[in-house]
């Protein structure tokens, strides 16, 4: 019998370590993988893409913020993983009718750690997910230091929305020497207008590959609107939490090294 409190203070007791675990989060999907959790995951929503070796032998239950309740009844999972940011409140309250449901918040790097430690208690998989967040801790101190660029994170168009503050992107950032002048706009994702921009004296704007998909053909547009700031295009998927960020280290330092003055 385990008896634990999730990210959100709920108690979720499990009565064995899980067999059958549903994820509706495509980073801990994929960190789970990692911990060698691919016979236990039999469900992931459509968004969890990594490692795609992988994930299509687990069942489509959906998106992150629509999911297909018929198909989970039918798995009949022991083990239902959501994120406070990820899976909206309904689809919690929905699940945990039926099933045990953690639901992890991670808004800073020291948050991947815990919900990479709970992930571990939760499934007996405590050494690897120890040995996994030394990995991390010890790829991250290799980041480079971009000495107080000021930087937007673009993650949406029409309208225009970037990264605030209180969020994982933001947490990262910061840890790569960023300054973010949208941190204390209102919401963890304001929108912005092309005036806000301008406003911003920026010195690089960040385009994310998801969840829009800014492309090459995105930079001059921006440059036109921002004619003394560079635009960039940057693998979104590099700024996941989790496991992915091992991955990551390696990629901001030859993406972001450059910008060291």
């Amino acid at each position: 019998m385990l008896t634990i409190q999730d990210h959100l203070d709920r108690t979720i007791t499990l009565s064995h370590p899980p067999k059958r675990i549903i994820s509706l989060v495509p980073a801990i999907t994929e960190t789970m993988y990692h911990l060698g959790l691919e016979n236990e995951i039999i469900g992931r929503t459509r968004f969890c893409i990594h490692p795609q070796d992988k994930v299509s032998k687990a069942m489509n239950i959906g998106g992150t913020k629509e999911i297909k309740l018929d198909r989970i009844l039918e798995l009949k999972p022991d083990l239902i993983i959501a994120e406070k940011e990820e899976n909206t409140r309904e689809i919690v309250e929905t699940l945990e009718q039926h099933y045990p449901v953690f639901v992890f918040e991670v808004k800073k790097i020291t948050d991947v750690y815990r919900m990479i430690y709970d992930v571990g208690q939760l499934t007996s998989r405590e050494e690897k997910s120890l040995n996994l967040v030394q990995e991390i801790k010890v790829a991250f101190q290799t980041l480079p230091n971009v000495n107080s660029k000021r930087a937007a994170y673009v993650i949406w168009k029409k309208p225009y929305m970037v990264v605030g503050g209180d969020t994982y992107i933001q947490s990262l950032l910061e840890n790569i020497g960023f300054i973010n002048p949208f941190i204390l706009s209102e919401g963890r994702y304001p929108v912005v207008t092309e005036e806000d921009l301008l406003e911003a004296n920026l010195d690089y704007i960040l385009l994310a590959t998801e969840p829009y998909p800014f492309r090459d053909q995105h930079l001059e547009e921006f440059q036109e609107m921002l004619p003394n700031v560079k635009p960039k295009i940057v693998d979104g998927e590099m700024f996941w939490y989790g496991a992915r960020m091992l991955k990551a280290a390696d990629y901001f330092r030859r993406v972001f090294g450059t910008l060291v003055d």
